[in-house]
C-alpha cells in the first residue's frame, strides 16, 4: 500500500510540475505574443486609414480625369470625334459578332473551333491591300483633305434626298457647313488664356463667326481703349469703301508759261524710278511744245494742316506730305523703321529736277513751292497702283506712312480737309454710313501712332466680317492683306519656337504694338474649317515680347479649337 501511495503521489507532482511548466510556457509566449499582436492591430488601423485616403484620392483623381476628359472632348476636332465613335462602335459590333460567331460555330475540337478551320480552308487568295473602296477596275485614291478656308459667304442651303445631301459635291461635310463653336466651349478655352497677367491690366476681346457676324465670345467687347495699329482696319475699310479697290493715286506735271510744277498727290509709295519716267515724259511734252528753260515748283496743297504727326521726328513715320518718294527713307528700305528726309517734298522735287535735266531740259534755279495755277495745262501724268493693292501693301508691313495717306484720300473724297482731324471725320463718317458701332470711337489719325486713337473689339471684329461679306468684294484685300502667322508681313517672326505654334499659317492678322498697348485683330481658320473673326485689344503690359506670346496664345487657341459642347453636357 506504501509503495502505492508512493507511485501515485510521485506521478501527480510529475503531472503538476509539467502543467506548471506548460503554464509558464503559455504565459511566456503570451508575453511575447501580446506585443505582436497590438502592433499588428496598430498596423492594421493604420492600414485602414491609408486604405481610406487613397480611395478618397482615387475618387478626387476620378472625377478630375472625367472633368479632363470631358475638356478635351469639348476640344477636339469634329474628325476626332468622329474616329472615336466610330472606333467604339466597332469595337461593340466586333463584340458582338465574336460572339455570334462563337455560338455558331459549335463545339470546340483540340483547341480550335471546327468552323474556324474550315473558314480558313476556303479563305481566298490576296494581299489585303485595297482597303478603300473605289471604282471598279480602279485602285482607289487617298481621300480628300477637308478645305482649309471655308467659303466667307452663307451656307448655301442643299436638298437632302435619298442618301444624303445632293448637288455641288461639297456635301454636307463641307467646312462650310460646320457649326460655328458654342459660346460657353469657346469660353472655356479662353478664359484661362485672357487672364494672364502678361497681357496688362485692361484685356478687351471679341470673337465672332465671321459668316454670320454672331458673337460667340466677349469681354468688354463694347469698351474702347487704345488700339495702335489695329486701327489700320478701320483705315482701310474707310478708304476703300470712299474710293473703290480701283482707284489710283496720281501725281501731275503741269505747265504754266515757263513754270512747271510738280503737283503730290498723295501717293507715298512714289519711287526714283516713277519720277524719272515722269520727267521722261514731261520732256517730251516740253519738245512738242517748243519749251524754253523752265522753273520747277512743287505743289502740296492737296493736303491741309500740320505735316508733322504728334510722336514728332521719328523713323515710323515721315512727315505727312502728299509729294514723297519712297516715304521719304534715305537708307533704301521699302519698309519698317528708317531714316527719313528732313522735307520729302523738296526731296521730290530735287529728283524730279535732275531727271528733266538728264533728259535736255533746262532747269532755271532750285526748286520752289507754289501752288500750281488754275490755268495750268497738264504735260504728263504718274498713277499709283490701285488702291486695293495699297491696303494690301499697308496691313501687311503695318505701314504707317501709307495708312495716313489712306486716311486723306478719305477725306478728300468725303470733302473734308485732307489733314489729321479732317480725315479722322471722314472715316467716322464713312464707317457710320456702314452701321458700323462707333460709340466711344476716336480716330486721332490713321495709323495709330496717337495714343488718342479708341475702339473697341466689337468694331474691329464688325470690320473684318465685313470685308467677309460675298457682297462687298470691294473690302476684300482688307482680308487678303493681313499677315500670316509665321509667314509674312509683321507675323512674320512670330508663331515660332521648335515646333511651331498651332496657329502657324492659319491665323491672319493685324498687329498693333506701342508702349504698354499690344492687340491683335484677324481671322482664323478653326479645327472645323470655321473662319472666325477676332480681336483682342490690351494695355498696362510691362513686358511686350510677353504680351505679343500671349496674344498669339489666345489666336492659337482658335485655330486649334473645335469647341463644341460634348454631347453629355447637358
Amino acid at each position: 500500500m506504501h509503495d502505492t501511495g508512493s507511485k501515485v503521489r510521485g506521478t501527480a507532482n510529475r503531472a503538476y510540475r509539467s502543467t506548471l511548466r506548460a503554464a509558464r510556457s503559455v504565459a511566456a509566449h503570451t508575453r511575447t505574443v501580446a506585443p505582436r499582436a497590438r502592433a499588428l492591430a496598430a498596423h492594421t488601423g493604420a492600414l485602414a486609414a491609408h486604405t481610406r485616403t487613397t480611395a478618397a484620392r482615387a475618387h478626387a483623381h476620378g472625377r478630375a480625369a472625367v472633368h479632363r476628359a470631358r475638356r478635351r472632348w469639348r476640344a477636339a476636332s469634329p474628325q476626332q470625334r468622329l474616329t472615336v465613335r466610330f472606333t467604339a462602335a466597332s469595337t461593340a459590333l466586333g463584340l458582338v459578332a465574336a460572339l455570334l460567331a462563337v455560338a455558331a460555330a459549335g463545339p470546340w475540337d483540340s483547341g480550335q473551333r471546327t468552323a474556324e478551320r474550315v473558314r480558313a480552308a476556303r479563305q481566298e487568295r490576296g494581299s489585303g491591300a485595297d482597303h478603300t473602296p473605289g471604282t471598279p477596275g480602279r485602285p482607289s485614291g487617298p481621300p480628300a483633305a477637308p478645305q482649309v478656308l471655308a467659303p466667307a459667304g452663307p451656307v448655301p442651303e442643299q436638298d437632302a434626298g435619298e442618301g444624303g445631301p445632293q448637288g455641288s459635291g461639297r456635301g454636307g461635310s463641307g467646312p462650310e457647313q460646320m457649326p460655328p463653336p458654342t459660346a460657353s466651349a469657346l469660353a472655356d478655352t479662353l478664359e484661362p488664356l485672357i487672364e494672364d497677367g502678361s497681357l496688362g491690366a485692361v484685356r478687351h476681346a471679341s470673337v465672332v463667326d465671321a459668316v454670320t457676324g454672331r458673337r460667340l465670345f466677349s469681354r468688354d467687347a463694347r469698351a474702347v481703349s487704345a488700339p495702335a495699329s489695329t486701327i489700320k482696319l478701320a483705315t482701310a475699310v474707310a478708304a476703300l469703301t470712299a474710293r473703290g479697290g480701283t482707284y489710283r493715286i496720281a501725281t501731275r506735271a503741269v505747265r504754266e508759261d515757263d513754270r512747271v510744277t510738280l503737283v503730290g498727290g498723295g501717293d507715298p509709295t512714289l519711287t526714283e524710278k516713277d519720277l524719272t519716267a515722269l520727267a521722261a515724259r514731261t520732256a517730251r511734252a516740253l519738245d512738242e511744245g517748243d519749251t524754253h528753260p523752265v522753273r520747277l515748283r512743287y505743289d502740296t496743297s492737296r493736303y491741309t494742316g500740320t505735316e508733322r504727326h504728334v510722336i514728332g521726328p521719328n523713323e515710323n513715320l515721315a512727315r505727312v506730305t502728299p509729294l514723297m518718294v519712297e516715304e521719304g527713307r534715305t537708307d533704301g528700305s521699302d519698309h519698317g523703321p528708317a531714316p527719313r528726309a528732313a522735307d520729302p517734298a523738296r526731296a521730290a522735287a530735287d529728283v524730279f529736277a535732275d531727271a528733266l535735266e538728264d533728259e535736255g531740259v533746262t532747269v532755271e534755279g532750285a526748286p520752289r513751292e507754289r501752288t500750281a495755277g488754275k490755268r495750268a495745262t497738264e504735260l504728263a501724268v504718274h498713277r499709283s497702283a490701285p488702291l486695293g493693292a495699297l491696303v494690301e501693301r499697308m496691313l501687311t508691313h503695318s505701314d504707317n506712312d501709307l495708312a495716313e495717306a489712306l486716311a486723306r484720300q478719305t477725306a478728300l473724297a468725303a470733302g473734308e480737309p485732307a489733314g489729321f482731324r479732317g480725315a479722322g471725320r471722314a472715316v467716322r463718317h464713312t464707317l457710320d454710313r456702314l452701321g458700323l458701332p462707333l460709340k466711344g470711337a476716336r480716330f486721332a489719325d490713321g495709323s495709330g501712332l496717337d495714343r488718342a486713337d479708341r475702339v473697341s473689339p466689337e468694331l474691329l471684329t464688325r470690320l473684318l466680317t465685313l470685308a467677309a461679306d460675298p457682297d462687298r468684294p470691294e473690302l476684300r484685300t482688307v482680308l487678303t492683306g493681313l499677315p500670316v502667322a509665321r509667314f509674312t508681313g509683321t507675323l512674320g517672326s512670330r508663331y515660332g519656337g521648335e515646333r511651331g505654334e498651332p496657329g502657324a499659317g492659319l491665323v491672319r492678322a493685324k498687329t498693333g504694338t506701342l508702349t504698354g498697348v499690344n492687340t491683335l485683330a484677324g481671322t482664323v481658320v478653326d479645327a472645323d474649317g470655321r473662319m472666325l473673326a477676332f480681336a483682342f485689344l490690351t494695355t498696362g503690359a510691362t513686358a511686350r515680347d510677353a504680351a505679343q506670346q500671349s496674344l498669339d496664345r489666345l489666336a492659337s487657341a482658335l485655330a486649334n479649337c473645335g469647341c463644341r459642347d460634348s454631347p453629355s453636357a447637358g
